[in-house]
């Protein structure tokens, strides 16, 4: 199952060079972003005879999942091995169901060399998923899986949660456009149409102030969709989850919007940082009119692996913080805790936990006596 050093080098030997330089400028623009995210250690000194601290420590094993439909997504695995390799994540695997020819594209492979990844193999579905979560002969146990995938995989990362963590449990694609009257309407059906075409369950959604864009929109991508080649799953997916909402004014679609709490929330209004601090759930914001959509997917920097169907209301975009763990730490002084002792013992004993009290207590006992 194992991807071998010589299919990577073969790999990125049959990428053209000009791709290849795609994928280092979006890999340097996904690192500039995430390593920024980076925590720093810190400890308290400010009582006397007393030091508290928290300290980050990466996962040790990660493995990824990225989905094989179409192809095996270049961009996803940019975007889950990068902020891994900047924890300090010490082993990072990577799942991606094979062609019919049982092998991986040679542009996601050379996406795994940019980006960093340790081993890749050619498995996918839940059944990569329960690999990596409780490891076999060929394929390592990891700690944590992360990463995007249709309903089996988003099934078994639920089932495996416990044995392992997880990021989140992704759904569908989502977008929703909050537009004012003066967005172009055959841009904003282009940025719905973008998520459409992903799957026949993903979201399209407009909002706006403005029932003239609103209808221009809906011919827009009637027109639009004509020559689409994913048409069909875009036919469908618009049918199913395609809406089209009208509202008084923009503080209305504002509040639409933090209610749905999309994946992708397009600002397609003048001044959108005037709104910037109007959202409250969303899950990757992209503001102004150029500023697509798949900007975020592919170049810009901020993740794309991010909370769907309404999590964005507590779930946050995959990041460094997705890849450490936090511990605590703290030191006492004799005179310290001798301090402090007696309001530990108490409290200890006002929830009827007499040994935790005595731990506290036994440490002065002998001075008492005395």
């Amino acid at each position: 199952f194992e991807v071998t050093e010589a299919e990577l080098e073969a790999a990125w030997e049959a990428v053209d060079e000009d791709f290849r330089e795609t994928l280092r400028q979006a890999a340097d623009n996904i690192r500039h972003f995430h390593e920024a995210q980076v925590h720093r250690d810190f400890c308290l000194t400010d009582r006397p005879g007393v030091v508290l601290g928290q300290r980050y420590t990466p996962v040790e094993r990660v493995g990824i999942c990225v989905p094989g439909s179409p192809v095996a997504f270049p961009s996803t695995i940019l975007m889950n091995v990068i902020p891994a390799r900047i924890a300090g994540v010490k082993e990072i695997a990577v799942v991606t169901p094979p062609n019919q020819n049982g092998a991986i594209s040679a542009e996601a492979l050379a996406a795994v060399k940019i980006a960093g990844a340790d081993r890749v193999f050619k498995i996918g579905g839940a059944q990569a998923v329960a690999a990596l979560a409780y490891g076999t002969e060929t394929v390592p146990q990891v700690d944590k899986i992360v990463g995007p995938g249709g309903v089996f995989v988003a099934a078994a990362k639920r089932k495996v949660f416990g044995q392992v963590d997880i990021d989140m449990i992704a759904g569908p694609s989502e977008i929703l456009v909050v537009a004012d009257g003066k967005s172009d309407p055959a841009w904003v059906a282009a940025d719905l149409l973008s998520q459409a075409e992903h799957d026949a369950h993903a979201a399209a959604v407009l909002v706006t102030d403005s029932r003239p864009l609103a209808e221009a929109v809906q011919n827009e991508v009637e027109r639009q969709l004509t020559d689409l080649p994913r048409r069909d799953i875009a036919q469908k997916s618009l049918e199913a989850n395609g809406k089209i909402l009208v509202t008084k004014d923009l503080a209305a679609a504002v509040e639409a919007a933090n209610r749905i709490a999309p994946e992708h929330l397009e600002l397609s209004v003048d001044d959108p940082f005037d709104y910037l601090g109007l959202i409250e759930n969303a899950g990757s914001i992209f503001l102004g009119r150029y500023n697509p959509e798949p900007m975020g997917d592919y170049f810009a920097g901020p993740n794309h692996t991010l909370p769907t169907m309404g999590t964005a209301r507590f779930y946050s975009p995959l990041s460094v913080d997705d890849f450490i763990k936090k511990s605590q730490f703290s030191y006492y002084t004799r005179k310290a805790l001798e301090r402090d002792y007696r309001k530990v013992s108490r409290f200890a004993k006002e929830e009827g936990l007499t040994a935790h009290a005595r731990a506290v207590d036994i440490r002065f006992e002998k001075e008492g006596e005395a």
